[in-house]
């Protein structure tokens, strides 16, 4: 079932829409009623949906804005626009827009919007039906590299890449780019600017890799690392956008490409290291360090025990930032990085540390081998001990009453102003008294457990929600955004908009 969103002012309109026809034996499901384009984009944001019939003249936002809007966010979504006869100018610049089906003009005639979307479901349908035959040709390809393919279908993927037309040389490499933000259009542009090099090949494979095989029997090696450093630098500024491309092993027939892809492929760890924007070949990684990079655990654990937060997080920033070089190997930094997770898993078993914040060992190593970076893991480890401190301290410690007050009104009231002057006068208790003994329990100052309790509510916010960061910091009691990010980062040693960035990882 696709499904669809209603937008009408008219409160009679809208429930005679959804009335008038059965949506359900046309494939639908109307899953949203909106009365202006502000609802009806905040409906769209939390769930989307695929055809959009809309009013154009509407109060707070009208159709046309919120056709542009959608379109922002998701460019192949249909819609179907309802005008009267003094908005035709109006229905005119929607269709202009693009993915405008068609206008229906009011009153609705029933037979005329069902027959408008018979025809944006048979649309939606032809479009699916590409999209299926292209992943099932995405998927040969990779049942080829992967080398499971029969010897009788190597001529089929010869002549697609035009192999053995005079050459006796080719050279592979895999570009990966990076896909946040980017739309279906710009790699479309991207895969047309490419196709251009009559000597280049390629072959859109998934996972937002792309499979490049040139045919040149002159280049040599340092020559070829040329030709797709330059290609790459080309690419980047004229579409905006961040490759990181690894060059594999020469070859000389089809039933070598497999080999040579993989061979390309593997080059992909060092992202980790590299980072996006970079171009790298076999031959420069031949020399990377392959010991162990050393990571003193007992000290680690010191830190988090005695939840020296500080010294934890300067700790994993000079291991995995300060120690990584560009001359280490990506399985070292693997290794470091599993040996970190598995020393956490065995803190919370051993302290018996439960929280649903925490990431299980398994979730945590995906984390580390999804990362795009070191700072993806650098951020992920500091977010998992920063928890784990907190709920070491939550368990492990017993409050005087007067204290538990305390809290419990920091956990009600953390947006309010508050601070250690007024809360003592509230229990007639000199201020300094009182400070020293939520020190000495707590094992912060009042202040500073303030702060974590705001920026763990934030924390939680960031990941579980979409709300801005500036609606974040007032939701927790920062009315100064700038504020908020330097508390926070001074919490978890990252940026609120970097923390919202790895939860996609």
């Amino acid at each position: 079932m696709k499904k669809v969103m209603i937008v009408e002012d008219e409160e009679l309109i809208l429930q005679g829409i959804r009335n008038i026809l059965d949506w359900e034996a046309l494939g639908l499901d109307v899953v949203h009623l909106a009365h202006d384009g502000v609802e009806a984009l905040q409906m769209w944001e939390a769930e989307p949906v695929q055809i959009v019939v809309t009013d154009i003249s509407m109060p707070e936002m009208d159709g046309l804005t919120l056709i542009r809007k959608i379109r922002e966010k998701e460019e192949q979504v249909c819609f179907i626009i309802l005008t009267g006869y003094d908005e035709f100018n109006y229905a005119r610049e929607a269709i202009r827009l693009g993915g405008v089906e068609n206008y229906i003009l009011k009153p609705i005639n029933e037979e005329e919007l069902e027959r408008q979307l018979r025809k944006t479901v048979q649309k939606l349908d032809e479009r699916d039906k590409k999209k299926l035959q292209y992943i099932d040709e995405k998927t040969q390809w990779m049942y080829f590299l992967n080398g499971k393919s029969g010897k009788e279908e190597y001529g089929k993927y010869e002549k697609i890449l035009g192999l053995g037309s005079g050459h006796e040389n080719y050279y592979t490499a895999v570009m990966k780019w990076n896909v946040k933000g980017l739309k279906e259009t710009k790699i479309a542009e991207v895969l047309v600017e490419l196709k251009k090099d009559s000597r280049l090949k390629i072959v859109h494979l998934p996972l937002d890799n792309l499979l490049m095989v040139i045919a040149d029997d002159e280049m040599n090696e340092d020559e070829i690392f040329e030709y797709f450093s330059e290609l790459q630098n080309r690419i980047e500024s004229s579409f905006d956008i961040m490759t990181f491309i690894g060059i594999g092993s020469s070859f000389h027939s089809i039933d070598q490409l497999p080999e040579a892809y993989k061979s390309a492929r593997k080059l992909q760890k060092y992202l980790i290291i590299e980072g996006y924007g970079s171009c790298i070949s076999q031959r420069q990684i031949g020399n990377r360090k392959t010991e162990a990079i050393h990571m003193d655990e007992a000290l680690l654990r010191k830190y988090i025990l005695k939840k020296e937060k500080v010294l934890a997080i300067d700790y994993i920033e000079d291991l995995f930032i300060s120690n990584i070089r560009k001359d280490a190997s990506a399985g070292s930094l693997y290794q470091t990085a599993v040996k970190m997770a598995v020393l956490l898993q065995d803190i919370k078993k051993e302290y018996k540390i439960e929280s649903d914040r925490f990431y299980d060992l398994t979730e945590l190593i995906e984390t580390i081998f999804s990362a795009d970076d070191i700072h993806g893991i650098k951020t992920a480890f500091v977010s998992e001990i920063t928890e784990i401190m907190e709920c070491m301290h939550e368990e492990n410690t017993q409050y005087t009453p007067v204290v538990r007050q305390i809290i419990a009104e920091v956990q009600q009231n953390y947006q309010e102003d508050m601070n250690l002057k007024t809360l003592a006068y509230k229990y007639h208790m000199n201020a300094s008294y009182l400070g020293q003994i939520f020190q000495k329990e707590v094992g912060c100052s009042f202040a500073q457990y303030l702060s974590n309790t705001k920026n763990g509510i934030a924390k939680d916010l960031i990941l579980n929600t979409n709300m801005k960061i500036n609606d974040i910091a007032k939701q927790v009691g920062y009315p100064d955004t700038s504020y908020f990010y330097r508390k926070f980062k001074q919490c978890y040693g990252v940026t609120p908009a970097s923390l919202r960035e790895i939860k996609k990882y």
